[in-house]
């Protein structure tokens, strides 16, 4: 009797550890799908989760010519390629406090300010873009990043029943998206919404009235870099 309860008692014991063990890698997968508020929600037990957001900060990054590039290359190397870029630019959104969306394809959708109360999400995000147009300059033969970027309200929320999917819409994220589709290889474009938050910090060059597809002529400009702090020598 005293076997038997001590195989009870191991039995129970491993079936307590493979059930916490296969509990973690649900969360870790929960986590590699929704923000990490998003999915402590349904994980609590709500079920339809929708949001107003008044003020967050959308960019898509998108891969110049990489159609033409790809089609030259066998599916392995597509998809390690694709596993480096947007593993360096996950990496970049972390070291930045922004949330990846998704990737549709070759491009990258990042948001900042949706699921913390950032203050400075513009200044944050405005800084990735740019470690991003570092970090390709100096991968070789990687494919130059077109860049778009607006500030403002969005709707946010979970679809899906069996597949979940965590997405954002609304003319802030349209209007990123023609920034990034109406852009220039290796430039970083935004609207005079986005400059006015940053021209204290970050400099701008004036691209000009650039007609945009369902918006009409809009004042555009390309975000450059940051402000340099001069040292007045005479105050030291």
């Amino acid at each position: 009797t005293f076997a038997e309860f001590r195989y009870f008692i191991r039995q129970r014991d491993r079936a307590r550890t493979e059930l916490k063990a296969e509990r973690h890698r649900s969360d870790q997968l929960l986590l590699n799908i929704l923000p990490g508020p998003i999915a402590d929600r349904l994980k609590s037990g709500e079920s339809n989760i929708a949001d107003r957001v008044d003020a967050v900060t959308v960019l898509f990054a998108d891969l110049v010519g990489f159609t033409p590039l790809s089609a030259g290359m066998d599916p392995d190397q597509v998809v390690a390629l694709l596993n480096d870029i947007f593993t360096t630019l996950d990496d970049l959104a972390q070291r930045h406090d922004l949330e990846k969306i998704k990737t549709i394809g070759d491009e990258y959708m990042v948001v900042g300010g949706l699921t913390t109360a950032k203050t400075d999400h513009v200044e944050s995000t405005a800084a990735f873009a740019l470690d991003v147009l570092d970090a390709f300059a100096e991968k070789p033969g990687a494919p130059q990043m077109r860049i778009g970027m607006q500030t403002g309200p969005v709707i946010a929320g979970v679809i899906g029943s069996t597949k979940f999917a965590y997405d954002l819409w609304g003319d802030t994220v349209n209007t990123a998206s023609r920034m990034e589709s109406h852009g220039v290889p290796g430039r970083i474009q935004v609207t005079s919404t986005v400059r006015d938050a940053l021209v204290d910090s970050f400099t701008f060059e004036d691209r000009g009235p650039v007609e945009i597809k369902g918006k009409g002529l809009m004042e555009t400009y390309f975000l450059v870099g940051r402000v340099t702090q001069s040292t007045d020598d005479s105050s030291l």
